[in-house]
């Protein structure tokens, strides 16, 4: 069960009247004496609504403001405020944030108007002192800044100095993350017959995500025109009640941003390994029967249920250890995504086409992609000035 911050209150069974109780800090009286006020309903769900309801109309004392730790803050922001805003896997993030970096840390014990610069630079010098990567910091700082921006706008702190902590800069280093042509080729040799071959080929001629592969209907084809359209995507994550209990699930969810919606064409030589493929389901399905669960999905498990978007990934692995790629050189599952654009870029299709066919939200992240495929062209450019002059 998660922790209630002071100010939002507890909740328990209240065995007298046989029903669930609630109590909220509200503050202190004229003798200094802590005062709560109690609310009564049959279900915990009646007693939070009612809780709520007061809180909107009486805001609660500065007392009670100052009592509140950045742990404390944390924990009620997330549960009440932030989590109503954002999709399953952004609050995993901040969830695990908070309950690796900021309960129980020497920050979160800090009662909040008190946190100031020194505090938060000296923790996160020693976490990178104790061989926490600066990204990983960096992610804390962002977080916990969001977190402290509503406080600040609440004015419950008078400045947040997450703003101004300053962090060392992460030295890049140049990896490759995509197959070359000629490790494309091999790639498509070696998964002929493999159970995921359709779902490898859409990946690299399409530029799907994995989630959206995964989403993927055949309601989503249109088999005249050899295009399909991205309309969802699935996750696997811990959803989480408000009690703090988590679960593991895979769902569906719209994609993340409107350049998302998009629609791609499919390549013959993959949409004829589409068409056989479909067929093969269907066969599947007559076989199994009832026992078939027809979700329309394309890419699903025997019994037509969802695959789990860390599964693919395991399995590529494996097929470019078959094509005796280092553990070192080898590139993830979203490098096929990458891979897509790259060979886009190399027979010279214009950036901004690249962008809708990826569905980037900016043009930036394509031109990202673009850059690196130009370092690799530097030499042929060179060569073609020599010609030149």
């Amino acid at each position: 069960m998660s922790k209630r911050a002071n100010g939002e209150g507890s909740i328990y069974h209240y065995k007298p009247r046989n029903c669930y109780c609630g109590e909220l800090y509200i503050g202190v009286d004229t003798n200094g004496k802590k005062k709560v006020k109690k609310f009564y309903a049959k279900t915990k769900k009646e007693v939070k609504e009612k809780m709520d309801k007061y809180k909107l109309l009486n805001p609660i004392g500065q007392a009670a403001i100052n009592e509140y730790t950045v742990a404390t803050w944390f924990n009620y922001w997330l549960w009440n405020i932030k989590k109503r805003d954002i999709k399953p896997k952004s609050f995993e993030r901040y969830e695990g944030i908070y309950r690796n970096y900021i309960e129980g840390s020497e920050i979160g014990d800090i009662p909040l108007y008190k946190l100031k610069l020194n505090n938060l630079q000296a923790y996160y010098n020693r976490l990178l002192n104790n061989n926490k990567t600066i990204p990983t910091v960096k992610q804390i700082n962002t977080k916990l800044k969001t977190c402290l921006d509503s406080a600040e706008k609440n004015g419950y702190i008078e400045k947040n100095y997450c703003k101004l902590v300053e962090l060392p800069t992460e030295k890049k280093v140049k990896k490759i993350e995509v197959f070359t042509v000629d490790q494309q080729k091999e790639f498509e040799k070696i998964i002929k017959g493999h159970k995921f071959e359709v779902l490898f080929l859409m990946a690299i001629y399409t530029g799907l995500r994995i989630g959206e592969l995964l989403g993927l209907k055949w309601s989503d084809i249109d088999f005249e025109t050899h295009t399909l359209t991205v309309n969802r995507n699935i996750q696997r994550r811990y959803i989480f009640d408000q009690d703090g209990n988590k679960k593991l699930e895979t769902f569906e969810q719209e994609p993340k941003t409107e350049n998302s919606f998009r629609t791609v064409p499919i390549v013959n030589k993959v949409f004829d390994k589409l068409l056989e493929y479909k067929k093969q389901q269907e066969q599947n399905k007559k076989e199994l029967k009832d026992l078939y669960q027809d979700n329309n999905l394309i890419f699903c498990n025997n019994l037509g249920g969802y695959i789990s978007p860390n599964h693919p990934p395991k399995l590529f692995k494996t097929i470019q250890n078959k094509m005796n790629i280092p553990k070192d050189k080898q590139i993830k599952f979203h490098g096929l995504r990458k891979t897509f654009a790259t060979r886009l870029f190399e027979n010279n299709i214009p950036p901004k086409s690249v962008q809708v066919l990826m569905g980037h939200s900016d043009i930036e992240i394509t031109l990202n992609i673009y850059t690196e495929v130009m370092e690799d062209k530097k030499i042929d450019a060179i060569n073609v000035l020599e010609n030149i002059f």
